[in-house]
């Protein structure tokens, strides 16, 4: 069975998942950015903090 398969069939159990972010201080949903905003959150570098 595919992965997309198995998230065909799963699609009913699946709920969305807002991502966050700060962003001058504050924090904000990725998905309320526009095009511009949207395309340096892709470029940003992530970093774990050990």
């Amino acid at each position: 069975m595919s992965k997309n398969e198995m998230l065909a069939m799963l699609s009913e159990k699946r709920q969305k998942c807002i991502v966050y972010t700060r962003v001058m201080g504050y924090h904000r949903p990725v998905e309320s950015f526009n095009v511009g905003k949207t395309g340096e959150h892709k470029q940003r570098k992530q970093f774990i903090q050990h």
